[in-house]
C-alpha cells in the first residue's frame, strides 16, 4: 500500500490511499480509502508508518533530544592529532591517563584554560563539548590532570626522539630560538627574574627553547630558569641534536644573540656542527671601519659576499633592505624628537624664573629617566651643570649609524656548494617560522601563560603539553590553508619574490582571500581560532524517540558548506572520530 496525491485541476488535490495488485500478468491499483479530509498529521503519520517508520502518538515528537554538545571542532582537532600519529606516540590504547593527555591537547587548542576548567570541561555533568564523551573519559577532576601531566614529563624524552626521527634527519636545517613567558606566584623553582618579554614588569618567568624541522615544525622544547641567557642555552640543544637525535651533520639556524663567538668557538666547532647566524650591529660596524665592507657593493644590488680575517673559514653575505633602512631612519628620528621634547622640557624646568630646578644631580636624575626611556642618549651632547642644562645631536654619529641602515650580515661555515648566497639568507630567514609559533603558543592560540603551576616538573610538563599541542596545529593549518588566511600557493609566492632581501610576497591567490574574504569557492575564509568557532557549532546530539525512552541513540547536525570543507581538507569524519 501507498499514499498517493492525484491533481484535481482547479481543486485541491486528492490524497488516495492506494493498493498495487497484479491482474493477468499486469500490474493495476485500485484505491482503498480517501484520505482528503483527514487532517495532515495523520496522513503522514500513514505515510511513515507504510514506508517502515513509527507513527507518533498526537502531542509527542517523533525524536526528543536529551542533550546537545558542540562537537565539530573537537571532531576537527582529534582527527589532526591521530592522523599526525601523536596518540601513538604517547602509547598504546587503554590507558586512561594517555587519553586524559589526549584530551589536554585538544582543549589546548579548542579552548584553553586552567586544568581546574580543563577538568569541568571533561566532565558529564559539566562538559562544554563532546570530547569527553568521544573518549569516553566518564567523571573527571584536577587531580587526575595532574596526574597526567606527570606521566606525560616521563615520556618526553622518547616522544621527542620519535618526533626527530620523522622531520629530522642528516645535512637538514634546525631551527632554534628561545622565548620566555610570566610565572604566577613565587613558589616555583625554575621562576627568576629575567630579560622581560611579555612586557609585565615585576613578574617571575621562565625560558623555554624550541627546536624546528626547517618547515617550522616543532619538534622539542626545552625548560630554562628564567635568568637564563639565550646563549647559554645552546649546549643542551646541542647535546640533544648530537647524542639523542643522533644526527651526525646538521646546520643550526640561530639568531645573533644565540649564536655567539664564544658558543661557536666552545661548543659548535669542537661538535662538529655547522651553524648560521648573523653579525651583531657592532661587528657590522667594525667590518665597515676596516674597509671590508663598503657600501658601494650596494650601487647595483643588495647582498654580496665578502671575507674578514676576523671570520675566518666562513662566509659573510651582507645584505642592505632599502625598505628596512626607510623604517629605520623613521623610527630614529622619531625617538630623537621625543628625546628633544623631554630634554626641552628639563632645560625650562632649569632655566624658569620660580623654582627653578637645581643641582647637577636632581638635573642628572631627570636626564637619566629621558635617555634610559627612549635609548638615544649615545646620539646627544649633554651639559649638565649645578644651575644649567643645555643638549644638542651628535650629527657625524648619527649620520654614520644611518649609513649602516638596512644592512645585516648573515655568516655561516657552510660551504657555497651546499647553500648558494640566497638560500643563505634565506635559511636564516626562515627563523620567522619560529616566532610565529612563539606567538601562536604564548598568545594567539595556545595561551602557554600566565603559568600557576608551581612544581618545576609541571611547568615543564606544561610546556611540552603545549608544545605538542602546536605540533598539531602546524599540520593542521598546512591542510586548511585553502580556506584560512594561509598563503596556499607557495611556489607563485616564491617567484614573485625576486630578491631574497626584499620582504616576502603573497600569491594573488592569498591576496584574493584577504581582500574579498572569500575562497574562489565562494566559502568565508577563517583565522584557524575562529574556524574552530564555526566548527563548534555542528554539534553532537543524545536523543531517544517518544515510544521508548530507554532506545538511546546519538544523532548530529547537518553540517554547513563550510564545515564540510573542513573535514574534507582535514579528511576527518566528524560522525566517526571516536
Amino acid at each position: 500500500m501507498y499514499i498517493e496525491t492525484v491533481p484535481n485541476r482547479g481543486s485541491p488535490p486528492a490524497i488516495l490511499l492506494r493498493e498495487s495488485y497484479r491482474e493477468g500478468g499486469k500490474v493495476k491499483k485500485r484505491t482503498l480509502l480517501n484520505l482528503t479530509d483527514f487532517p495532515t498529521e495523520i496522513v503522514e503519520g500513514f505515510r511513515t508508518v507504510l514506508k517502515g517508520g513509527k507513527f507518533a502518538p498526537k502531542g509527542d515528537e517523533p525524536i526528543v533530544v536529551r542533550r546537545s554538545l558542540p562537537h565539530g571542532h573537537v571532531a576537527a582537532v582529534l582527527g589532526a592529532l591521530r592522523q599526525t600519529g601523536v596518540d601513538r606516540l604517547l602509547g598504546p590504547a587503554g590507558d586512561r591517563l594517555r587519553e586524559l593527555v589526549i584530551a589536554m591537547i585538544v582543549l589546548r587548542l579548542i579552548a584553553p584554560a586552567s586544568k581546574l576548567a580543563t577538568a569541568r570541561m571533561l566532565d558529564p555533568e559539566t562538559a562544554a563539548t563532546s570530547l569527553g564523551e568521544v573518549l569516553a573519559l566518564g567523571d573527571v577532576d584536577e587531580n587526575e590532570l595532574y596526574a597526567a601531566l606527570d606521566w606525560l614529563l616521563e615520556r618526553q624524552a622518547s616522544i621527542e626522539d620519535a618526533l626527530a626521527r620523522k622531520h629530522l634527519h642528516d645535512g637538514t636545517l634546525v631551527l632554534y630560538d628561545v622565548s620566555s613567558s610570566y610565572v604566577e606566584g613565587r613558589c616555583c623553582e625554575l621562576a627568576k627574574y629575567g630579560y622581560d618579554r611579555d612586557g609585565k614588569k615585576g613578574k617571575l618567568q621562565i625560558v623555554y627553547g624550541l627546536l624546528c624541522a626547517k618547515d617550522g615544525c616543532p619538534v622539542a622544547v626545552e625548560v630554562f630558569e628564567g635568568n637564563t641567557s639565550d646563549p647559554s642555552t645552546l649546549e643542551e640543544q646541542i647535546d640533544k641534536v648530537k647524542k639523542r637525535f643522533g644526527l651526525k651533520r646538521v646546520v643550526l639556524v640561530g639568531d645573533r644573540g644565540m649564536i655567539t663567538q664564544a658558543r661557536i668557538d666552545e661548543e659548535l666547532r669542537p661538535a662538529g656542527l655547522d651553524w648560521i647566524t648573523a653579525l651583531r650591529a657592532p661587528d657590522i660596524k667594525a667590518l665597515a671601519a676596516g674597509g671590508a665592507l663598503q657600501m658601494s657593493l650596494f650601487d647595483e644590488r643588495d647582498m654580496a659576499s665578502i671575507t674578514s680575517p676576523d671570520f675566518p673559514d666562513e662566509r659573510l653575505v651582507v645584505c642592505r633592505n632599502p625598505d628596512l633602512a626607510k623604517l629605520r631612519a623613521h623610527e630614529r628620528e622619531e625617538l630623537l624628537k621625543a628625546t628633544e621634547d623631554d630634554l626641552s622640557k628639563i632645560a625650562k624646568a632649569v632655566a624658569r624664573a620660580k623654582k627653578p630646578l637645581r643641582g647637577a644631580a636632581k638635573i642628572g636624575v631627570r636626564v637619566g629617566e629621558v635617555v634610559n626611556r627612549h635609548k638615544m642618549g649615545k646620539h646627544f651632547e649633554l651639559v649638565i651643570e649645578d644651575t644649567g642644562f643645555s643638549f644638542s645631536r651628535k650629527q657625524d654619529d648619527i649620520a654614520a649609524e644611518a649609513v649602516l641602515d638596512g644592512v645585516y650580515v648573515v655568516r655561516s661555515p657552510v660551504p657555497a656548494e651546499d647553500l648558494d648566497d640566497a638560500a643563505l639568507v634565506g635559511a636564516y630567514k626562515s627563523l620567522a617560522q619560529v616566532e610565529r609559533a612563539f606567538r601562536c603558543i604564548k598568545t594567539i592560540d595556545l595561551h602557554l601563560r600566565p603559568i600557576h603551576h608551581w612544581n618545576a616538573s609541571r611547568v615543564r610538563a606544561h610546556v611540552f603539553l603545549c608544545m605538542l599541542a602546536l605540533h598539531v596545529e602546524h599540520h593542521m593549518r598546512k591542510k586548511l590553508a585553502p580556506i584560512l588566511y594561509d598563503e596556499t600557493d607557495h611556489a607563485t609566492a616564491a617567484a614573485a619574490r625576486t630578491r631574497i632581501v626584499a620582504k616576502a610576497q603573497r600569491s594573488e591567490a592569498a591576496k584574493h582571500k584577504e581582500a574579498t574574504g572569500r575562497t574562489p569557492d565562494g566559502l568565508p575564509v577563517h583565522s584557524l581560532r575562529t574556524l574552530l568557532a564555526d566548527l563548534a557549532t555542528f554539534c553532537r546530539l543524545e536523543a531517544t524517540t517518544a515510544q521508548n525512552e530507554n532506545y538511546v541513540f546519538t544523532l548530529y547536525t547537518r553540517p554547513t558548506p563550510t564545515q564540510q570543507r573542513a573535514f574534507q581538507l582535514l579528511g576527518v569524519n566528524a560522525e566517526r572520530s571516536q
